[in-house]
This record gives structure tokens, sequence and C-alpha cells, in this order.
């Protein structure tokens, strides 16, 4: 994160608990988590450097989840691919073995589909 540049004493230096995020209403996230803001739980120290936003984009990635003062990058996406969701957040965290949590539910969702047109083309 910026304001850590040149920290070496990281002691307490995570960013740890619930942040709320923004999605983009054309992501996968925002179809799996059908609402456009949401709060997920962190615990990490590192961030997507903003330097490179504009040459990801440009090669594909999408911003897909962002801090509402815009400022953290809190979800990727590859929009081509059949799943591809990077995010910040630790979703396990919230995940039930009766109430999984989004990410994870769509990952199974897009497995087992993919595995559906995998058997269709054989």
């Amino acid at each position: 994160m910026p304001d850590q540049n040149g920290v070496t004493d990281i002691g307490g230096t995570l960013r740890l608990g619930s942040y709320p995020c923004i999605l983009g209403k054309d992501t996968k996230a925002y179809q799996l988590y059908g609402t456009e803001k949401i709060a997920e739980r962190h615990r990490h120290r590192y961030e997507v450097n903003n330097d490179y936003r504009a040459a990801l984009t440009a090669h594909g990635m999408t911003l897909s989840g962002i801090s509402p003062d815009g400022r953290i990058v809190e979800m990727i996406e590859l929009p081509n691919h059949p799943w591809f969701i990077g995010t910040q957040a630790h979703p396990e965290l919230k995940s039930r073995p009766n109430r999984p949590h989004p990410l994870f539910k769509g990952f199974i969702g897009a497995a087992l589909e993919y595995q559906k047109n995998q058997n269709e083309q054989n």
C-alpha cells in the first residue's frame, strides 16, 4: 500500500477486518453477489500497484471490485476465461457448508459447466 513505502517495522500494518467494496455491474462478481455494494474480510498488507491499473486493463483484465474511495483494487477478473476471479479478501472466513460464499459457489458452478461443455464436445 502506498502509505507503507519505506516501512520496515511491519507490526500492526495489516489490513484486517471487514472492508467495503463496490462491484462493477458488468462483472461476474456482481452476478454472483447480486448486489453492487459488498463487505468482505481481509487479513493482508499487499495491494495492486495503482501505477499498473491502465496496463492491466489494456491487456484484458477487469478491475471488478474497487474500494468506495477508488484507491484500492479489491477484485479482478479475466472476462474471457471460464473462471478467473481474484480477490484481496478471504471468502473462506464467511463461508459455511450450508451457506457457501458466492465466490466458492460460483467457482463450483463454473467447474461443473466447464465439465458439461467438455463432455458435450467429446
